[in-house]
């Protein structure tokens, strides 16, 4: 009986279908090398993450198939990237997604990586029915606060859809439109269409900063997209604020 090297085996395991893979794993069980009982665990491993990643999917579709039941055709997400920062904009985005998205690990974008991010920033936007984007100023945040800026920001990028939507789900806030919706707490953890939102949202905003900071180099926005860090605050203090600053924020006022 010739026996497989494990360099062999992993190949294997690599090219096999599913169904075969799960007759080679339960078969190597009975395989008493280390390198083999590891390789097992690692694919058991593997296929739980899979699992953990097709359950969270459909359960984040679950406030978008309860609608689309109940007759809805075009329901968008809407989520915000930058209420808190001192510096930059506040960007909104709505989504409306296909029946068949295929975005599996998609979730609040404060939970992936940034290539993550990206990856499905380009991956939203490609598969998306409609989208839209829109940032409010630092001075008309100043000028209205930042709570309605948030507003308006969303209300734009809802009205701004190429595809009119039919229900709205957002993140903890509810628009004076007149489109039915529903305000989700922690919204871009439970449903994909705010998730998308939050990611097309975060993306963007980081780029703007990222374009920032190479207009304003001292500052370090590329790295910590205006939020109020030590260095950020440093900077302030020894170069003043620049007109992305928001003046009604503390404590950029006491550089003012």
């Amino acid at each position: 009986m010739t026996i497989r090297s494990i360099r062999d085996i992993k190949e294997d395991l690599l090219q096999c279908s599913e169904l075969e893979r799960d007759k080679q794993l339960k078969a190597l069980q009975h395989d008493t090398r280390k390198g083999v009982q590891a390789l097992v665990s690692q694919w058991k491993a593997k296929q739980e993450k899979a699992n953990l990643l097709a359950q969270q999917y459909v359960t984040m579709q679950q406030y978008e198939r309860e609608l689309k039941e109940q007759g809805f055709q075009a329901i968008a997400g809407i989520d915000e990237a930058g209420r808190g920062p001192l510096a930059g904009p506040v960007v909104a985005a709505a989504v409306i997604l296909p029946n068949e998205a295929s975005l599996l690990g998609l979730t609040d974008s404060k939970q992936l990586s940034k290539k993550k991010r990206e990856y499905f920033y380009d991956e939203i936007k490609r598969q998306a029915v409609a989208y839209s984007i829109q940032a409010i100023d630092a001075q008309m945040i100043d000028s209205i606060n930042i709570y309605q800026a948030t507003k308006v920001a969303m209300q734009r990028a809802v009205e701004d859809l190429s595809f009119k939507a039919d229900y709205l789900l957002l993140d903890a806030m509810n628009l004076p439109i007149e489109v039915e919706q529903t305000s989700l707490v922690k919204g871009d953890q439970k449903s994909l269409s705010i998730a998308a939102a939050s990611v097309l949202a975060k993306v963007w905003r980081d780029q703007y900063m990222c374009r920032l900071s190479e207009r304003y180099p001292e500052y370090g926005f590329s790295n910590h997209s205006g939020y109020g860090t030590p260095v950020h605050l440093e900077a302030m203090k020894q170069h003043g604020i620049t007109s992305e600053h928001r003046r009604s924020f503390e404590p950029v006022k006491a550089f003012i």
